[in-house]
C-alpha cells in the first residue's frame, strides 16, 4: 500500500499480513481524490473513516493535512496499525477500537466527510444501516459527504440521501449528501 499524494507521497506502507483487511486499490483510490480534490479543500477537514482496516485512507487525508481524522475499527490489531503509522508520520488520527455500529449510535462527533469502507459480503440492510444512522443522527456537518466503498455486484442507488457513484474496476464510491430542504420519509 501507498500514499498517493500530499506530504508523504509515494510512501510505501507494509501492514501486518495477519490483518483481516482488503485495502482500497490505488487505481480506486486516486479516482477517489480526484473527486474529492475538486469538492473539498483537505487542511479544513474532520473525516470519520469506518471500518478504517489498514488506515489507507486516512492516511490518504493525513497527508493532504486534514486537520482532524478518526478511524474506527472493531479489529485490535488495525487499531495499533493505524496509531503506530500515525505516530510514526504525525498524522493527527485517533484511532478507536469499537464496534461501526455501536460507535455510530452514541457519537456526537460530526464529521465534513465519513468513508466507510465495509465488508463486500455486507448485507444490503446492513449499508441502508450505516446511512440511516449518519442521516438520523445527523453526523454530518453542513455539506458533508458520506461515502460509502462497495462492489460492482451492490446498488445503493435508492436511497433518498444517494447523489451519485463512481466504478473502479470491481469497485464503486457511492457518494451520500444532505440536500437542501429534503427530509426524507424513511431511510
Amino acid at each position: 500500500m501507498r500514499i498517493i499524494s500530499g506530504k508523504h507521497k509515494g510512501r510505501r506502507l507494509t501492514a501486518p499480513k495477519k490483518l483481516p483487511v482488503r485495502p482500497t486499490t490505488d487505481m480506486a483510490k486516486e479516482g477517489l481524490f480526484n473527486i474529492l480534490n475538486n469538492r473539498l479543500y483537505f487542511d479544513e477537514l474532520k473525516v470519520l473513516d469506518l471500518f478504517a482496516g489498514t488506515g489507507n485512507i486516512s492516511f490518504e487525508f493525513g497527508s493532504r493535512d486534514s486537520h482532524e481524522i478518526i478511524a474506527v475499527d472493531s479489529y485490535a490489531g488495525c487499531v495499533q496499525y493505524i496509531s503506530k503509522i500515525a505516530r510514526e508520520l504525525n498524522f493527527p488520527i485517533t484511532a478507536i477500537k469499537s464496534d461501526v455500529f455501536k460507535y455510530l449510535e452514541r457519537t456526537r462527533e460530526k464529521a465534513n466527510i465519513i468513508f466507510a469502507d465495509p465488508p463486500y459480503n455486507f448485507k444490503d440492510e446492513l449499508f441502508s444501516n450505516i446511512i440511516a444512522l449518519v442521516f438520523d443522527r445527523d453526523l454530518l456537518l453542513e455539506d458533508g459527504l458520506l461515502v460509502i466503498e462497495h462492489s460492482d455486484q451492490t446498488d445503493l442507488s435508492e436511497n433518498p440521501y444517494f447523489s451519485e457513484n463512481r466504478k473502479y474496476g470491481g469497485s464503486v464510491f457511492s457518494f451520500f449528501e444532505k440536500k437542501a430542504g429534503h427530509k426524507p420519509d424513511s431511510v
